[in-house]
């Protein structure tokens, strides 16, 4: 298997260890080479075989790390949460163990939902947790993210038998921080509204991945009810798909077929902004959302959202976007009756603050705050 390797040559050197190179850990890394001067030398794996990732990512960029700090001196390690770092730090040389070790969290193993046919593996869990030990510096996505994880070490450690951790909450704490992976608006903000609206009636974007986890089955339920009672709306289905993927949209595409603009993934990230520009409405049924890029982007590019008032989005939009368990359906005929929109100057005010402009300074402070 070759890991690749990348260089960009600007301030400090950070060694950046990524086992699960794609998807938001990849567009994250990329972005962070552009926008934070500092120069991140890249050793990854690609987005694949997670479990495989997490048990033997350590010994195996252990031995990579150990052979290309003998050609360049690194000032820190930089580590996603696929990375059990006490035991990457317990196989490097003292030369290189000895450095600032920062970790990401992306997600955390303590609730990432499983698969109804498995169980969870507490095994993941704990290694979250020696890394967090182990790690000089942490971050994470959100602070539902960072809540969530002291949740499960809390409980994980009530039922240890008898090896008592003492001051491990506070000792997690004292090195947490939260930073918002920052999002680069550039293709949407460049994107035009007007551009392709030739429809009258409200639209309604899905911008998710098609898993079991966004709950994909209340969303097309609801508008199939919605589709019986007559109420006028169209449908733009984008996000990403999968192999294996919910029946539930197979269905919605026959049961809705006179209501849909666009049904499946664009791969060109302009096409992405201009379907997102076509929209008036972003939703959210998901049982699961560590952050929530998504439905920032579709914000950022004028939808308005309705969103559960649970997970993280409580602490990423005001209480008007958001809707109580079971209220979904009275909420969104209120919406598309009332044909409710953003208009650019209030997307900007509500996303802005998770763009790379307002972040990047946080993220460089960060890291030299260890370093310098």
């Amino acid at each position: 298997m070759n890991t690749h390797i990348h260089d960009c040559r600007n301030f400090l050197k950070i060694l950046v260890l990524e086992p699960y190179y794609g998807g938001s850990h990849k567009t994250f890394l990329d972005a962070l080479q552009v926008h934070v001067p500092l120069n991140f030398i890249l050793l990854t794996l690609p987005a694949r075989n997670w479990k495989w990732r997490m048990r033997l990512a350590a010994p195996y960029f252990a031995g990579k790390t150990a052979a290309l700090s003998s050609e360049i001196k690194f000032d820190a390690i930089f580590c996603s949460s696929f990375v059990d770092v006490a035991t990457l730090r317990s196989l490097l040389p003292a030369s290189v163990n000895r450095l600032p070790f920062y970790t990401y969290f992306h997600e955390n193993q303590f609730v990432y939902p499983v698969r109804k046919e498995d169980k969870r593996d507490f095994h993941f869990g704990l290694t979250n947790l020696t890394t967090v030990l182990a790690s000089d510096k942490i971050a994470f996505n959100s602070i539902y993210n960072m809540r969530t994880f002291l949740d499960g070490v809390q409980q994980i450690l009530k039922i240890c038998p008898d090896m008592k951790l003492g001051g491990v909450i506070e000792k997690i704490r004292d090195k947490s921080s939260v930073y918002y992976p920052g999002i680069d608006f550039e293709n949407i903000d460049r994107a035009s509204r007007d551009q392709g609206r030739d429809h009258t009636a409200p639209v309604i974007v899905w911008n998710h991945r098609w898993e079991h986890d966004k709950n994909p089955q209340l969303f097309f339920k609801t508008l199939i009810r919605l589709d019986r009672e007559h109420i006028d709306f169209q449908l733009i289905i984008l996000g990403q798909s999968f192999r294996v993927k919910p029946a539930i949209f197979a269905e919605a595409l026959e049961k809705l077929h006179h209501r849909i603009i666009h049904f499946g993934f664009v791969e060109s990230r302009a096409e992405y902004a201009r379907k997102l520009h076509s929209g008036d409405i972003v939703l959210s049924t998901a049982r699961h959302e560590f952050y929530g890029m998504a439905v920032i982007e579709a914000v950022r590019a004028g939808c308005y959202p309705l969103l559960p008032a649970r997970l993280s989005y409580p602490e990423l939009f005001p209480a008007e976007f958001l809707y109580e368990e079971g209220e979904l359906l009275n909420r969104l005929k209120v919406v598309l009756q009332e044909q409710k929109r953003l208009n650019s100057i209030r997307a900007k005010v509500l996303t802005e603050r998770f763009s790379w402009t307002h972040l990047k300074k946080e993220y460089f402070e960060w890291f030299c705050s260890s370093i310098i």
